[in-house]
């Protein structure tokens, strides 16, 4: 059904001896009949499947002379031989290596199950392989290894091994598997049925027997498992049923665990000697399989460890409580939380388990496990969550990592008054775990007087525990400092202007981390340093929002909100330098991982990168609405942004790019701070696109001086640029020169050609490289990213829309999912969110309300209804 030819071709080569050894099911009798079977190998090969406890070896080698009397060479070769009392094996090896001596070309003999043969058999098959002529070959097929003497054989390079491993179906053998059979599945479904049996051929092949003619067959690959009756009744039979009493009671005890080593199976069935019991098991490919090199850790198949589950529900259901407990009590005093929490829970010891998840939710979110909190959080019945004030001030830490800022209100409240019954050997943790998330939740909010109050009431908390004798577990110690020391942080630079210095508790953050061991603190810490740096120094942001990128990929936490502070500040960095390629694949990144409600400051400062990168190339009604959608999250601040300004400076400028200076004079009446620097950059592009150039030096006077600040100090480029172009319109040549040159100074200084872009100056540009060759390699590069910039300039309108797009189309203003549009037009969900992809590229936007914006623009789509 499967032809597995890369399998294939590794048996019978160049080896003497090939070995097959896998777990029951695994397909090598299968695998080897299909080799056998191919031209240049079906006449030369000899097969002997061996009985089940056959003992006899008269009997074996009886099959293996009459298998090679079938063969071609063995035919005119091999003697007949007639079975007599005085006839052993040894003498039948002799017999044979007499025979065969003359052989000229390859022979093959196969033997299936050799682990049903006994030790003398074994020790006789093993003289024929070591005493064989070299055309002579052997392929084995096993269960479990098989004393063969075959750590000579490897030695010497002469024996090829497969293993369980290698014959797991691939995903696109099982999906080929299925075809086969006639099922035909969604892929998604074909992958989930690869992961319920981990490409055990047997497994695949009876789902697929049950699946054909099925009325719902995602939901039963979904509910696939050991206790389906196909697969349970083979691994009874085939495995279980198999073992020795003693073996039987350990592989149903430690069922409740998902791995186990020798103390605790002892611990669990009370024997002894379970380590040699489990290395034995993995040795007889019977499901358990070896998880570390030093062969300590086992586990079981999965859906062998299902068929466990249920049978020991069959059998002893009153000892599953107490195997949880036991198992809870170890893994918690061996240094594993996670799993004593969840066995606790498995007990419904619902107490134990929320003190073991607040002892250790500060390492757990300090080493960036926040999914495994949020898995064992959904582990408590709700009633449990909102009765334990320190169990609800996780489950509102939980919240502001995914973003539910309301619910997380909801369970701080709960927690604040649940905490008078926390005993006092435990309110002050109690205590700092809701101070913690308290903080975290203001910070989110932009709301700086709750900040400040939170991060008093943390360090006192401390302050007394201390007084009163140590006792803090040195992660929550940790947690509280950086919680508290970065709020300087935010308050500081990301909702309000401030003095020099203000990111030294950033700065500080990262040694902290690399001094307690921490990469998911160091790797939090550089990305917001890199935040910090954007405007101040390209080469520094960038450096660092790269090792925060490198730790994010390298540990796993590419989807983390600080991996998406970095991707965001690289994007705005390789904008900003005009190299719009790389800007645009790490902005589609923190598209794809920022959530507005868990970061509106982030997700502002996303939205006004994707506004760089299209006012760069030239899409100026794309970024006009990318800079609409900047303002969106942070109007939910308590306190406004530093970037509101920049952001509306930036939308005067685009509807300038759009010829709309009426608009632009719209956006300018709602700078409510007219004097600061960047409106006032923004009122001289205004001006000179006005005709009125005196006034455009009047408004940039002030900012080229230094009497009025910039939030942006990279903005003073720009600002220099439009000096340039002022000068040039009242014809003072000299002054232009002067500020021009001031404006590729700072250019090759941070590689900032964004401002050349946005206000190209080609003329002075010549002129000046003609007259001050200083800059020629520079200006060369800035004419070539315009021209490139000209050669891609959109079209006033998008790509054609097909007529299965604009289906799509007219559902996107709806509150309809993807899965529900795909119901409604009778579709796969797959087919919508191809043709939404395609809608966002051809309309030039990122999301779903973006595109809805762009599509009423072009005429697309039907202005919104009015609501009353």
């Amino acid at each position: 059904m499967v032809a597995r030819t890369a399998l294939m071709a590794r048996i019978g080569g160049a080896a003497r001896v090939t070995v097959v050894s896998a777990s029951a099911g695994s397909g090598k009798s299968v695998l080897l009949r299909s080799w056998a079977g191919q031209a240049g190998v079906a006449g030369r090969t000899a097969w002997v499947s061996v009985r089940r406890d056959e003992r006899v070896p008269q009997r074996f080698w009886l099959s293996v002379l009459d298998a090679l009397r079938r063969t071609g060479p063995g035919s005119v070769l091999v003697g007949q031989l007639s079975a007599a009392p005085e006839l052993d094996g040894w003498a039948v090896v002799e017999r044979l290596l007499a025979d065969l001596a003359p052989l000229d070309g390859p022979l093959w003999l196969v033997v299936d199950d050799v682990h049903e043969l006994g030790l003398d058999a074994l020790r006789q098959l093993e003289l024929l392989m070591l005493r064989a002529p070299a055309g002579l070959r052997f392929v084995v097929a096993s269960r479990h290894d098989v004393r063969l003497g075959l750590h000579r054989l490897r030695l010497e390079g002469e024996l090829a091994e497969l293993r369980t491993a290698d014959l797991r179906f691939s995903v696109a053998e099982a999906r080929e598997l299925l075809v086969a059979a006639g099922v035909d599945l969604p892929e998604e479904t074909v992958v989930l049925l690869h992961q319920r049996t981990e490409g055990w051929a047997a497994g695949l092949r009876l789902a697929a027997l049950s699946l054909a003619g099925h009325a719902d067959p995602a939901r039963f690959v979904a509910e696939f498992s050991g206790s389906e009756r196909t697969v349970a009744e083979y691994l009874l039979a085939e495995v279980l049923d198999r073992q020795s009493d003693q073996v039987r009671r350990l592989l149903l005890c430690t069922s409740v665990v998902e791995r186990v080593n020798g103390e605790l199976a002892d611990l669990l069935t009370g024997d002894a000697g379970g380590e040699r019991v489990l290395q034995d098991l993995a040795d007889a490919n019977a499901f358990v399989v070896a998880l570390d090199g030093t062969r300590s850790w086992f586990r079981c198949h999965q859906l062998f460890a299902e068929l466990l589950a249920l049978e020991l529900r069959r059998t002893a259901p009153d000892q599953i409580t107490g195997l949880h407990r036991a198992a809870s009590a170890w893994f918690a005093g061996h240094g594993y939380p996670v799993e004593a929490i969840r066995h606790a829970q498995a007990a419904r010891d619902w107490t134990r388990a929320a003190r073991l998840l607040a002892d250790h939710w500060p390492t757990l979110y300090l080493d960036g496990h926040h999914t495994v909190v949020r898995d064992l959080l959904t582990g408590f019945p709700p009633a449990v969550r909102t009765a334990d004030a320190e169990l609800a001030a996780v489950a509102a830490a939980d919240e502001l990592v995914r973003g539910s800022a309301e619910i997380a209100d909801q369970y701080l409240a709960i927690a604040g008054r649940r905490l008078p019954l926390v005993p006092d050997c435990r309110r002050d943790h109690a205590r700092l775990v809701l101070g913690i998330a308290g903080l975290v939740l203001a910070r989110q909010h932009g709301d700086l007087p709750r900040m400040s109050e939170q991060a008093h009431r943390l360090r006192a908390t401390v302050a007394a525990h201390d007084a009163l004798g140590p006792g803090l577990g040195p992660d929550l110690r940790t947690l509280v400092q950086i919680c508290v020391d970065s709020t300087d942080y935010w308050s500081a630079h990301l909702l309000h202007l401030s003095g020099p210095g203000t990111g030294q508790p950033v700065d500080q953050a990262q040694p902290l981390a690399q001094r307690v061991g921490r990469p998911y603190l160091e790797f939090g810490s550089l990305a917001y340093q890199a935040a910090s740096e954007l405007w101040t120094s390209f080469d520094q942001a960038a450096e660092h929002g790269a090792q925060a990128v490198g730790l994010a990929e390298l540990h796993g936490w590419a989807d983390e909100q600080a991996a998406g502070v970095a991707y965001v500040v690289l994007g705005c960095v390789r904008a900003l330098q005009g190299r719009l390629g790389e800007a645009e694949s790490w902005i589609q990144r923190a598209e794809r991982t920022v959530v507005a409600e868990a970061q509106p400051i982030v997700a502002t400062a996303l939205s006004f990168g994707r506004a760089l990168l299209e006012l760069g190339r030239g899409r100026n009604q794309a970024a006009l609405t990318a800079l609409h959608a900047a303002e969106r999250p942070a109007g939910s601040l308590a306190t406004p942004s530093l970037i509101a300004p920049i952001t509306r400076a930036f939308r005067l400028q685009a509807c300038l790019r759009l010829g709309d200076t009426a608009q632009a004079e719209k956006v300018l009446l709602e700078c409510d701070d007219r004097d600061r620097g960047e409106p006032r950059i923004a009122t001289a592009a205004l001006r000179l696109a006005q005709g009125d150039p005196d006034a455009a030096a009047a408004e940039l006077a002030p900012v080229l001086h230094g009497a009025t600040r910039l939030i942006a100090p990279g903005l003073l480029t720009q600002a220099y640029l439009l000096e340039a172009m002022t000068r040039h319109s009242l014809n003072e040549g000299a002054a232009a020169d002067r500020a021009l040159e001031h404006a590729l100074n700072r250019a090759e200084r941070d590689g900032a050609l964004f401002w050349f872009m946005l206000n190209p100056v080609p003329d002075l540009l010549n002129r000046h490289s003609r007259h001050c060759p200083s800059h020629y390699a520079l200006i060369t590069e800035i004419r070539a990213r315009l021209t490139a910039r000209e050669l891609t300039a959109p079209v006033s309108g998008p790509e054609p829309l097909s007529a299965s797009e604009m289906r799509i189309l007219r559902y996107l203003p709806t509150n309809l999912t993807a899965p529900e549009i795909a119901d409604q037009l009778s579709i796969s969900r797959n087919t919508v969110k191809t043709h939404m992809r395609n809608l966002y590229a051809k309309l030039g936007t990122h999301r779903r309300a973006e595109a809805v914006t762009q599509a009423r623009a072009f005429g697309l789509l039907a202005p919104p209804g009015r609501r009353h």
